[in-house]
């Protein structure tokens, strides 16, 4: 079916644009809610004589696209979403999300005309998000999706179990010292001792030898007597 269109219809086109739809979607949805009107000469005269006025309104929402393009992309949106250790969030970022949050800050965009590449936003970190304006303004908006403060508190080291695993290697240290002394000092006792040792063996078989001696002698005098 032919139609005019007495507005913006996203996905379709422009006021007083003409097009061919579905029967069924021009009859059940796009009639009943006077977003279109079927194509006669009539209604196209009709049009025509509003011509004017339509041009114009298409010319300052072509401006207030611009406008907004400029915005979108001069600042990123930074939202806070509870998130694991591992930067995945406990649900996730929609388009509804961002139009809420583009809101507060006085900038209107519908839902729909906000593009998620993979159809919603599950991670920490910086997302580039496509945003159709007018005709063929969009816009790329830079998303920023942050822990919020639980989140962050979780994903911080204790502080307390930090400075314990810093400072047991110093405390261990001069352990390790002592104990390489003393294990020194032993080595060196043991070296001392050994030639100790040796030198009372050495004593000992020279007096033994002396003693033999002396006998030998004592035992030739005897002889040369008798």
């Amino acid at each position: 079916m032919k139609v005019i269109l007495n507005s913006d219809v996203s996905n379709l086109g422009e006021e007083g644009d003409v097009k061919d739809v579905a029967d069924g979607y021009a009859r059940n949805f796009l009639i009943p809610r006077g977003m279109v009107m079927p194509y006669s000469r009539q209604n196209l005269a009709l049009i025509e004589s509003r011509r004017a006025t339509i041009e114009k309104r298409k010319e300052d929402k072509r401006e207030q696209a611009k406008t907004a393009r400029e915005r979108l992309e001069g600042e990123s949106l930074t939202i806070q979403m509870t998130a694991g250790e591992r930067g995945k969030l406990f649900g996730s970022v929609t388009s509804q999300t961002i139009a809420e949050e583009l809101e507060k800050r006085g900038i209107e965009v519908e839902r729909k005309k906000i593009d998620i590449e993979d159809g919603t936003i599950k991670t920490l970190g910086t997302h580039t998000v496509r945003v159709r304006l007018y005709a063929d303004e969009e816009a790329q908006l830079k998303v920023v999706v942050e822990p919020d403060e639980k989140s962050a508190a979780r994903q911080q080291p204790a502080p307390a179990a930090d400075a314990r695993a810093e400072e047991a290697p110093a405390e261990e240290a001069p352990a390790e010292e002592a104990a390489a002394g003393e294990a020194a000092t032993a080595v060196a006792e043991d070296e001392e001792s050994v030639p100790a040792e040796a030198d009372t063996e050495a004593e000992a078989g020279e007096e033994a030898a002396e003693e033999e001696a002396a006998e030998e002698e004592a035992l030739e005098g005897e002889e040369d007597r008798e």
